[in-house]
């Protein structure tokens, strides 16, 4: 048993030695440790500070992305409209001034047309005309061979026409 109990003198030196180096930590190096122990703390929670506002501007960035990708699908959405606007516009036009454009050369073929049909039937009435007079002058040469018929025919003539 004189193993397991320690001695009294064994005890009453180690508890003098243990106080004077409680005391001689105490005074020296508790200081510094909880110095230390108290930088290592701040350091920690500025850390975690810091931590937290870079959570925070994250979370703020990642809302500010969002919020322009947002607007430039908007604004793609809205250029893509309008393109397609411009686009029905335009070929409304075409297809505007396309049938105007057919109007316009029907128009004008209908117009030559005419006056090529009008010029045609100008040309075959002198023609007509012409022939006519060219007949008539052979029939009168051929009839009006002698003097007196001449002078029967003009009096007839004559008579026939009526003065208002």
């Amino acid at each position: 048993m004189e193993f397991v109990l320690p001695n009294f003198g064994l005890f009453f030196w180690a508890l003098v030695l243990f106080l004077i180096l409680f005391l001689i930590l105490r005074k020296f190096a508790w200081t510094a440790i909880l110095k230390a122990i108290q930088e290592r703390e701040s350091s920690i929670e500025a850390s975690l500070q810091a931590a937290e506002k870079a959570r925070d501007e994250m979370s703020k960035l990642q809302a500010d992305n969002q919020k322009l990708l947002n607007e430039a699908r908007k604004e793609r959405d809205l250029i893509l409209k309008e393109a397609r606007d411009l686009k029905e516009k335009i070929l409304a036009e075409a297809r505007e001034s396309a049938g105007s454009e057919t109007a316009r050369a029907l128009e004008n073929a209908r117009k030559q047309i005419e006056s090529e049909k009008m010029a045609a039937i100008t040309e075959l009435k002198n023609e007509v005309g012409r022939m006519s007079i060219e007949i008539a002058e052979k029939i009168l040469k051929q009839k009006m061979a002698d003097a007196a018929e001449q002078e029967a025919t003009v009096k007839r003539l004559i008579g026939d026409i009526q003065f208002n």
